[in-house]
């Protein structure tokens, strides 16, 4: 692939930094420039500009978009439109390093980041040269040319307008999420889907998906399905996974899933195994922290009230305390609210914006103490003179983190921040 400036980068997060660094390092007479839309951003090797003069895309031989940024704002209809490509760092990798590589691609609303992970550790363990990259591990292009085998974690965000099949593709399960930055539930669903639309060698589809028949749909007429685990060895890989440090059923699904994309990409069933051992929780997944007799568990990752319903069955049988709300997306959350009463759950702590309408919904079906907090600080402040009530405190907010935190990562360091310091009597 030739590439001609000069190259606007639009985002200047970890992927336009990877990106910034391989087009210097490979085409290093090339003209770098960077936007984005909070502010002037520093970003090594290219030339800040505002918004508003990045939409001359005239100027530009190449548009190179970050994952958050939606595929859907004007400025890349208008560049594609004109003649300007619209590419990622996903797409870089795949025009200059794809060939001669196998490659599995992981999606899904939930659970992709989990599979991918377990894969890639199946794969190393059976002693395959493997490499992990996407949204988890590093930068598709930071992987290069370093392994014979990638695994890529994909988000709805990359899928959308990826260029190139996998030889693997899978879909752990199928939700509404992010309709905003799609721009509709419909476009969603396409942008997920895009990933198997593309015409892999094999699909790989969780127990959830298989359900959907817009998955089933998307499916090209004559690609193959990896082929099903024989009932032994799924009942092997389900031990295996309640022995280990997966949490709740839907790890369980996710683990066994991951056997058999492994298996398809060369593991070893001893590998499989050793894979599963040595698998350590992701930050924010379900991420426990014992403070005296309370469990803390930083489940700040999820997005959707989906993700919560599974974190409160992860949990089943525990004196639950959950903290819910965050971001309007306009999810429906009238079945987590009619869970809501058939749980543990022995209080929950709603924040802005969708928590409150959760509120509503549970004191209208339970007796569950509601508690209606403007903060995170302020609702464990008001765990803490609950007291009593719970013996675990799960932060499953099942909505994004944008109106009161960065990202879901710094939500979740703050919630583990708090429980040591209101909980644990550590100095702030």
């Amino acid at each position: 692939m030739h590439i001609e400036g000069p190259v606007l980068l639009y985002g200047a997060g970890r992927e336009a930094r990877s990106t910034a660094a391989f087009l210097k390092r490979r085409y290093p007479e090339l003209d770098l420039y960077v936007t984005t839309d909070d502010g002037e951003a520093v970003l090594e090797g290219a030339t800040w500009i505002p918004p508003e003069a990045a939409h001359d895309v005239d100027r530009f031989g190449l548009i190179v978009k970050s994952p958050g940024v939606s595929l859907y704002k004007p400025i890349f209809r208008t560049a594609m439109t004109k003649g300007v490509p619209v590419t990622s760092n996903l797409n870089l990798w795949g025009a200059h390093f794809r060939e001669g590589r196998t490659v599995v691609a992981i999606s899904g609303t939930k659970g992709k980041s989990t599979t991918a992970t377990l894969v890639h550790l199946m794969l190393t363990h059976s002693g395959i040269d493997a490499i992990l990259a996407g949204n988890v591990g590093i930068p598709p292009l930071d992987a290069a040319d370093k392994a014979r085998t990638v695994v890529l974690e994909l988000s709805s965000y990359q899928t959308a307008d990826i260029d190139f099949a996998p030889d693997i593709a899978a879909i752990s399960n199928l939700y509404p999420e992010h309709v905003d930055w799609h721009g509709g539930l419909d476009t969603y669903y396409r942008d997920k889907l895009n990933l198997i639309a593309k015409g892999p060698g094999l699909v790989a589809i969780g127990p959830q998906a298989a359900t959907v028949e817009r998955v089933k749909a998307a499916i090209p007429a004559g690609t193959r399905h990896v082929p099903p685990l024989d009932i032994e060895f799924s009942d092997d890989i389900l031990m295996a996974a309640m022995k280990s440090r997966l949490k709740g059923a839907h790890n369980h699904d996710n683990a066994r899933l991951a056997a058999a994309i492994a298996l398809a990409a060369g593991a070893t069933r001893e590998g499989i195994f050793k894979g599963i051992e040595a698998f350590i929780p992701l930050p924010h997944r379900l991420e426990e922290l014992q403070i005296g007799n309370i469990l803390f568990v930083d489940d700040s990752i999820s997005t959707t009230p989906e993700a919560t319903k599974v974190a409160l069955a992860a949990y089943k049988g525990r004196q639950i305390a959950l903290i819910a709300g965050g971001h309007e997306r306009q999810q429906d959350y009238a079945d987590l609210a009619n869970l809501m009463g058939l749980t543990s759950v022995t209080m929950l702590c709603c924040l802005p914006v969708t928590g409150m309408r959760l509120a509503r919904l549970v004191a209208e079906n339970t007796a569950i103490p509601v508690a209606e907090c403007s903060t995170l600080d302020e609702a464990m402040q008001a765990l803490a003179n609950a007291g009593g009530i719970f013996d675990t405190v799960i932060l499953s907010p099942g909505a994004p983190s944008y109106n009161q935190f960065k990202n879901f990562e710094e939500r979740g360091d703050r919630f583990k921040a708090l429980a040591r310091q209101i909980f644990g009597g550590e100095a702030p």
